[in-house]
């Protein structure tokens, strides 16, 4: 991998040279319907890439996958501690959230800690992404604030670093702002990389995202879950954030998603955050690696088989794990009336098992 600094080092590459892997089929009986391609980079502390599959140099936005780091500045300057944020609330701030009661809530409650309201948010406005949420908001004749946005917990968040640092909260969205420099130096150690002249833009709440390569994310994500050789402060900062989300992961997704359900079966043996556009990223703490893989054609179906795929070959997810969710083996495909119809599965020679 080649990290900011460093000469070129030599990785384990599977022999799929040239396009995309396909790591995902999904099933019609008895033909494969669809095919999903993707790629993946399994990393280790020491930043030697121990599995990869199709082209992990290719800078990606990780998107919502790395809220994590955009959490940390949060934790390490004290601004969590000293605005009384507790581990639902840090889990929160790592959270692409579907809008639920709990999730609104306790958004609620950030804000009137840090003394502000759902108007100081700058993450924009869209229905509950849990439908039952969004159908009983429109049952009551009500219409969606900032505080239903997905992201409105790592907004939050990022007001009360703002307030730490005693910065301006307005424009907080902005490249230049103090808490977007500090989480842009964050990424940047975390991930071993230099990113002034990364592709960037805007992400859909708003933030700066900047494209990095999947080899660079995954070991960040290795440091993020076994975090002895970074500095002490912000190894305690990565401990508290994987500690809370683990206590809390309800927070980090809601009912019904795949995050939430993973790292409920799992807890602390890994840490896992979806991106939009078909990334996943997941640290493996008990195993000092960390991953990050794209699907190629933004899938969401494809990436959460994908990543469930590589923890059953690393040995994360055990059989026992499966008895508590079969999802994470095969995902059943089913009709409107729920006549089992076909499967969502790794691709035959796609980590055999």
């Amino acid at each position: 991998m080649r990290k900011s600094g460093d000469h070129e080092n030599p990785k384990i590459n599977m022999d799929f040279s040239g396009a995309e892997p396909v790591t995902v089929e999904v099933t019609r009986g008895a033909i494969v319907e669809s095919r999903h391609r993707g790629s993946v980079a399994v990393v280790d502390v020491q930043g030697q890439v121990q599995l990869a599959a199709g082209d992990i140099t290719r800078p990606v936005y990780p998107r919502s996958a790395i809220k994590a780091f955009q959490a940390l500045p949060l934790v390490e300057t004290g601004a969590a501690e000293e605005f009384g944020f507790t581990p639902a609330e840090i889990s929160l701030c790592c959270a692409s959230h579907g809008g639920e009661a709990g999730h609104v809530k306790t958004v609620e409650a950030m804000l009137e800690k840090i003394g502000l309201g759902e108007e100081d948010l700058e993450c924009g406005v869209h229905w509950p992404t849990h439908e039952e949420s969004a159908f009983a908001l429109a049952a009551a004749g009500q219409m969606p604030g900032q505080r239903h946005n997905n992201c409105s917990g790592k907004h939050a968040g990022m007001l009360a670093l703002a307030r730490k640092l005693g910065a301006d909260t307005k424009g907080y969205t902005d490249i230049t702002h103090p808490v977007q420099q500090r989480i842009l130096g964050t990424m940047e150690a975390m991930c071993g990389v230099h990113l002034a002249e990364a592709p960037r833009e805007r992400d859909g709440c708003s933030v700066p995202t900047w494209a990095i390569p999947l080899e660079n994310a995954a070991y960040g994500f290795a440091r993020f879950g076994a975090p002895d050789d970074l500095p002490e402060i912000r190894a305690q900062a990565c401990r508290q954030i994987a500690a809370a989300v683990a206590e809390e992961p309800f927070m980090v997704a809601g009912s019904g998603r795949w995050c939430t359900d993973v790292m409920t079966v799992l807890g602390q043996r890994a840490f896992v955050k979806y991106g939009a556009e078909g990334v996943y990223c997941a640290s493996l703490p008990e195993y000092g690696l960390g991953v990050a893989m794209k699907c190629e054609d933004g899938a969401k179906r494809g990436v959460e088989v994908m990543l469930a795929a590589v923890l059953r070959h690393i040995g994360v997810i055990e059989d026992k794990d499966l008895q508590q969710m079969a999802a994470l083996k095969s995902v059943p495909l089913v009709n409107r009336r729920n006549f089992k119809v076909g499967e969502i599965r790794p691709a035959e020679g796609f980590l055999s098992f």
